[in-house]
């Protein structure tokens, strides 16, 4: 089990889990060695003795490592340490294009022509290695604070010219982007990802999924079936060269669809040109063969022909015979057929009936634990998990899902797990006679604003005072309040003063007060003062008492004896030319 600190390869140091899925967790780690944050995804523990996995564990990392561009995640790293089998990765500080279309829904149209450039981009560098995502979903795309959008997972990512690949026929995508032929079993292509990107434009211009239902068989079957809903008609203002762009990608005959991602590109580019934008909606050029059936209309001519000759032809008796017993065995078939179909409209809802499962309570569990009952069940567990604060449940541990604990649905239903998190109050402690700059650090850091203010004490007062100069003696808010971040905490602090002593009353020297001036940081001007009443050097006055402030200016007046008679400078006779 990998926990906080340990390291991989005695290199990546684990900071904490950032990821779950089927068949690796995802960890956020300190690179050691660079000095930089990067992420670790570790095959699963139950998966690891699989060979069969770790293979594809394996040609995820050499297939992601030859890709190369700014819109994909970056591999660094991978390796096996005992018995860990790693992929070291760019970590992108973001969030995924799924929890941006959850909280704002339909994007702009700028928006989306500049993420789905970037997303293209990305994909016809793979596609040029010959690489196929299969599982293109806003839930595998981050994007940036910057607006910069980056491809993550290509864990079930396929090299084209792979000579050992397995599961080639399976379902790997999320059913809502899957492509038709994948989802009848027929592998993909590069057309698979095109389709796939079409479903994703369409969900960036409306805020949601073409195609919905109770199961994923039913939004399989939809997916093969029904035409994608016009997104010119849920908004006006999308103009015809959009709507063309979606049609084309998401068209249910390969056929139809563009041969490159490259063709898409440049179409998503000059689609709000004037010249472009009231295009006339797209007719396919072949059938969609999953919508329609091919209707062969009857030769005329020739019916007519065989219409005549049989007039012609003598009624003859033998004749007639035949051609009643092919009557009744035509009847006799066509009725057996009509049975046959009456019986198989009354069984065949009954055999492929999905049944109803009820949510199991999956709360207090950690999110493999959850998603491995979930499944037992057989839910599907959606790949992003949603945090909730709770003070009851240990954070990362499950408070619930969505739909709730005992809802029934149908077998197949996507569950989303929700985590709890960590509320984000902090609660106080007593935080007097502690040094006042420490607590204001940890609690800045803690979010809160922290505002100091120095509390003086006399002299007098701190030979018996019981806490030292700059400790903290007060605080606004009692120990166990618990504040939110960005709440404000007032820290008192004490600070000792100095105030200036009466130096002629203390016989204080001319050298004692300048090295109190310096010890104070105060300025020290000196006045003399001829006098016979106070011996040569005293100090009779000063013009500062009370608390000494720094970078004040003290002046003092000392006396000094009659000076002696001064020798005169005889003057310089001026030069006489």
């Amino acid at each position: 089990m990998i926990t906080k600190g340990d390291k991989i390869n005695g290199r990546y140091q684990i900071i904490k889990t950032i990821g779950e899925g089927g068949m690796a967790n995802v960890y956020l780690a300190q690179d050691t060695i660079l000095n930089r944050y990067v992420a670790v995804k570790i095959l699963r523990g139950d998966l690891a003795d699989d060979e069969k996995f770790v293979r594809r564990f394996q040609r995820e990392a050499l297939s992601a490592s030859k890709l190369n561009h700014p819109n994909i995640v970056e591999v660094y790293d991978v390796g096996e340490d005992n018995g860990q089998y790693y992929i070291v990765m760019e970590y992108v500080n973001g969030k995924t294009l799924k929890s941006l279309v959850k909280k704002r829904g339909a994007l702009t149209l700028p928006e989306v022509i500049d993420i789905m450039t970037q997303l293209l981009s990305a994909v016809m560098c793979a596609h040029d290695s010959y690489i196929i995502h299969r599982d293109i979903k806003p839930q595998n795309v981050m994007i940036l604070e910057d607006g910069k959008v980056k491809i993550m997972d290509f864990g079930i990512a396929m090299a084209l010219n792979s000579n050992e690949l397995t599961q080639t026929n399976s379902v790997m995508g999320s059913v809502h982007y899957l492509p038709p032929e994948q989802a009848n079993g027929s592998g993909s292509t590069i057309k698979s990802d095109i389709y796939s990107l079409g479903i994703l434009m369409y969900e960036l211009l409306t805020g949601k999924v073409p195609f919905k239902g109770d199961s994923a068989v039913e939004i399989a079957i939809k997916q093969m079936k029904e035409p994608i809903p016009s997104v010119c008609k849920q908004n006006p203002d999308i103009p015809q060269s959009i709507e063309n762009i979606i049609l084309k990608a998401c068209a249910k005959n390969p056929k139809n669809r563009y041969d490159s991602v490259k063709e898409m590109y440049e179409d998503v580019v000059k689609a709000l040109n004037e010249d472009e934008m009231n295009q006339k909606k797209l007719v396919y050029k072949y059938p969609e063969h999953d919508l329609e059936e091919t209707k062969v209309m009857p030769n005329l001519s020739r019916l007519e022909k065989n219409q005549k000759e049989e007039e012609e032809v003598p009624k003859v008796k033998k004749k007639k015979s035949i051609k009643d017993k092919v009557l009744w065995i035509t009847g006799g078939i066509c009725a057996v057929l009509v049975a046959l179909i009456c019986l198989f409209l009354i069984i065949y809802p009954k055999l492929v009936a999905v049944p109803d499962v009820t949510i199991p309570d999956v709360s207090n569990l950690t999110v493999p634990e959850a998603e491995a009952q979930l499944k037992a069940a057989g839910l599907l567990v959606a790949s992003d998990v949603e945090e909730k604060e709770n003070d009851e449940i240990e954070p990362g541990k499950v408070v619930g899902t969505n739909p709730q604990v005992g809802r029934t649905v149908k077998e197949g239903t996507e569950v989303t797990i929700i985590v709890a998190k960590e509320s984000g109050k902090v609660t106080l402690e007593n935080y007097v006679g502690m040094t006042y700059k420490t607590v204001e650090a940890n609690l800045k850091n803690a979010g809160l604003n922290v505002i100091v203010e120095p509390r003086k004490i006399s002299k007098d007062d701190q030979d018996n005072y019981q806490y030292d100069e700059f400790d903290i003696i007060e605080q606004s808010a009692k120990e166990g309040t618990s504040l939110d971040p960005g709440d404000t905490i007032i820290l008192y602090y004490a600070v000792f003063t100095v105030e200036y002593p009466d130096f002629f009353a203390e016989n204080y020297t001319l050298e004692a007060v300048r090295e109190f001036c310096e010890e104070n940081d105060v300025n020290l001007e000196i006045d003399y003062q001829i006098s016979d009443e106070y011996p040569e050097g005293t100090i009779i006055s000063q013009n500062r008492t009370g608390e000494v402030i720094a970078g004040s200016t003290l002046t003092i007046t000392v006396t000094q004896k009659t000076p002696s008679e001064q020798p005169t400078t005889p003057e310089v006779p001026e030069t006489v030319e």
